[in-house]
């Protein structure tokens, strides 16, 4: 095989030394269920209440995305109509 015919395909992974969430090639995923994830959530719901210097999200500590307390809005305003079906 040739030098030509090598692919130029390579694959990072990096891992958060606070949390244990995974970035392949740049992209999150969620490290419980290995969907792609999203940042900004992640900032959210872990990053901004319990991340430090060894965070390594590029979003910590931005506002915006998922968060605790508008994942237990949507249970109280969403909670009566599912009771109802």
């Amino acid at each position: 095989m040739s030098d030509k015919e090598l692919s130029d395909l390579s694959v990072t992974r990096t891992e958060c030394p606070k949390c244990g969430a995974v970035w392949i090639n740049g992209q999150h995923y969620w490290s419980g269920t290995g969907k792609i994830g999203n940042e900004l959530d992640l900032a959210g719901l872990v990053c901004n209440k319990l991340g430090n210097f060894q965070c390594i999200n590029p979003k910590r500590g931005m506002d915006g995305g998922d968060t605790w307390a508008k994942r237990l809005e949507d249970l109280e305003n969403d909670g009566p109509e599912m009771n109802n079906k």
